[in-house]
């Protein structure tokens, strides 16, 4: 497993800015762009440059703390 999989990223519309917001609040603020798939790629490899620029810089990284919600049968 890859360190950024620990952390939860989804992407979402936003009505009130007119584009596709993507989310990983345990490390950035969120990104953003009018494809949802293109975006979430996007969002993986911004992930990974942080976790990177972390270690680079001898950081710890956050605990992860959002969670993905559980889907009931």
């Amino acid at each position: 497993m890859k360190p950024s999989d620990r952390y939860h990223k989804w992407v979402e519309w936003s009505s009130r800015d007119g584009v596709y917001i993507g989310h990983c609040p345990d490390l950035i603020t969120g990104i953003h762009g009018d494809d949802p798939v293109r975006l979430y790629v996007e969002l993986c490899e911004t992930v990974d440059d942080v976790i990177a620029h972390f270690e680079n810089e001898g950081r710890r990284l956050p605990k992860p703390r959002v969670k993905p919600m559980l889907q009931m049968a």
